[in-house]
């Protein structure tokens, strides 16, 4: 039997097995393809998925690589929603429900199977989450590969994302854009497959799992359509063999530590919001108790280097012209604020990957540690009798530290965004859209739609929005999400009427709801639940087991 065939022999071996030989041999396999570990590649491939749609061709680079290294691979699919895509109707409540449905999926092929070792490969924003938490939750040796991202368009001279698509239809309904010019944008902000190219939820998580040690060295940065993404991948084929004969496990290299250089690498980096929901999530998954408390912490002292979009001025294609995310670490690791002895998965520690990296000089995409953006991290936890348990806001993207207003309330995404697009929304005012949250979406849904059209109509810095659902990586301004607790089971945010004044203070990181206690509580006496959107099938399920974003969002039984 080869080195690191554990769990498949219960498939391949002995008197007992001849059916499921038999079965194996039916789809071509040999007697030394039987001999040889076992590797599950889990695909995230999907055709109408921009971010994962060249995912089967990394898979057969990956597959190569572990034959090459003396391994059997076994490749296999799950769901793949695209939150872009998603974004503005009802698709977008599959979004945050397909991070476990992903999980869950992986766990069901790689307990019917018995994989000696796992792939898993992401893109889009839920389905790398998604991955980390299978991988996390089986505990048999795995590594992680990113598709990588699409290059920036060009539009009129200016280098374009898939956030200036979204921010331009606001644009048009004001007036300060003409329909024919969107079109132009539309047709060229993508030019190719890939993730979007920002430092949006995908790169955040990319970034966010090489910084925990899952992946190989320099995985997040190199574009989707770079040759260097087939040598990543077949070089991964080649170390998961090697992972498995070393018996490396994920819960080996996710410990408290390196989720706190995550959450570090996140902070510096400007990154989503999401990555407080998933990081949390995927250490739910280890065994590991991570808290707001511990993003709230960790982004305090943690400079915000990277001048990367939504707030900034480059994006991934530019991290990776300059070296990778291994740029930011070394120099969070020279400061003394990541965890250098963290293992990795390939058997290095941190400040072993990162001994012979540099800092770039003359260029602008990354600020030494001594000349940061700010002096903190790209996020913050917002708290107050409007939010008990906690709400983020992405500072990259505030340039208003306070802000008070009359509360304008709308029970789901639609209804705020026809108030937007009929210019309802007047500066001064503090959007709320609840109902929204984990359950009651359910799914809680991302906001970019609605904050793009904000920003579009040049009501970035004269309007605040709270919700219990979430937003996008694409999202800036003063946008508050994941208010907890959510709506649907009766929290603060629930009890909130038109005219209320609201008043928000980044710096003392609060949001008051100014009414009177008592009041509040008549409030509350005369709350009731809104009937369920979903009597049956995944997303009736997906409300009862869901908790509060502040605990990830993950699904207890």
């Amino acid at each position: 039997m080869a080195e690191g065939k554990h769990r498949s022999k219960q498939l391949t071996e002995g008197l007992w097995r001849a059916p499921h030989r038999a079965m194996l041999r039916a789809i071509g396999f040999t007697d030394e393809d039987l001999q040889r570990p076992l590797i599950g590649i889990a695909n995230t491939w999907a055709e109408i998925n921009t971010c994962n749609y060249h995912l089967r061709e990394l898979a057969e680079h990956v597959k190569r690589g572990i034959r090459d290294a003396g391994g059997t691979p076994v490749e296999f699919n799950t769901v793949a929603a695209n939150d872009a895509m998603g974004m503005g109707h009802e698709g977008m409540k599959a979004s945050l429900v397909s991070r476990e449905v992903i999980a869950d999926s992986i766990e069901l092929m790689a307990v019917a199977y018995q994989f000696d070792g796992l792939v898993t490969i992401g893109g889009c924003d839920k389905t790398q989450p998604g991955c980390a938490m299978a991988m996390a939750r089986l505990n048999i040796p795995s590594i992680y590969l990113y598709g990588g991202s699409i290059p920036p368009g060009n539009w009129q001279g200016k280098s374009v994302t898939i956030q200036d698509v979204f921010e331009a239809i606001g644009a048009v309904t004001k007036g300060m854009m003409t329909p024919e010019q969107l079109r132009e944008l539309e047709c060229v902000a993508c030019p190719t497959y890939g993730a979007c190219g920002g430092m949006y939820t995908a790169n955040t998580m990319a970034s966010a799992l090489e910084a925990l040690g899952l992946t190989l060295p320099n995985c997040a940065a190199p574009l989707a359509n770079n040759r260097r993404r087939a040598q990543i991948a077949y070089e991964t084929g080649r170390a998961i063999v090697d992972i498995v004969a070393r018996g490396v496990r994920p819960r080996d290299i996710l410990r408290k530590e390196a989720f706190e250089n995550a959450i570090a690498v996140v902070a510096a980096m400007g990154g989503s919001t999401n990555a407080l929901l998933h990081l949390i999530a995927i250490a739910y998954e280890a065994g590991v108790e991570l808290t707001l408390d511990d993003f709230e912490r960790i982004s305090e002292r943690t400079p915000y280097l990277a001048d990367l979009k939504p707030s900034g001025r480059y994006v991934m294609a530019d991290v990776d012209r300059i070296g990778g995310v291994p740029v930011i670490m070394k120099a969070l690791l020279e400061a003394g604020l990541l965890h250098g002895d963290c293992v990795t998965v390939t058997g290095e520690t941190i400040a072993e990957r990162l001994k012979d990296v540099r800092f770039p000089e003359d260029q602008e995409v990354v600020r030494p540690i001594t000349n940061p953006l700010q002096p903190t991290g790209g996020f913050v936890i917002m708290r107050g009798n409007l939010a008990p348990e906690g709400a983020v806001l992405k500072i990259t993207g505030a340039t208003k530290r306070s802000h008070r207003g009359p509360a304008k309330v709308f029970d789901c995404e639609e209804e705020a965004f026809k108030a937007v697009t009929e210019g309802r929304i007047q500066a001064g005012d503090v959007v709320v859209i609840r109902y929204e949250g984990p359950k009651g979406g359910p799914g809680m849904r991302e906001m970019l739609f609605i904050t793009a059209a904000l920003v579009g109509q040049g009501l970035k810095d004269h309007v605040a929005l709270l919700t219990d659902g979430r937003f996008s990586g694409a999202t800036h301004g003063l946008m508050i999400g994941h208010v907890a607790p959510e709506a649907a089971v009766g929290g603060p945010i629930a009890l909130v009427k038109d005219g209320d004044i609201i008043a928000i203070e980044v710096d003392k990181r609060t949001i008051t709801l100014e009414v009177d206690e008592a009041e509040l509580a008549r409030r509350k006496q005369g709350w009731t639940l809104p009937p369920p959107k979903y009597r049956h099938g995944i997303f009736a399920k997906y409300a009862k087991l869901v908790t509060s974003a502040a605990k990830g969002a993950v699904c207890l039984a």
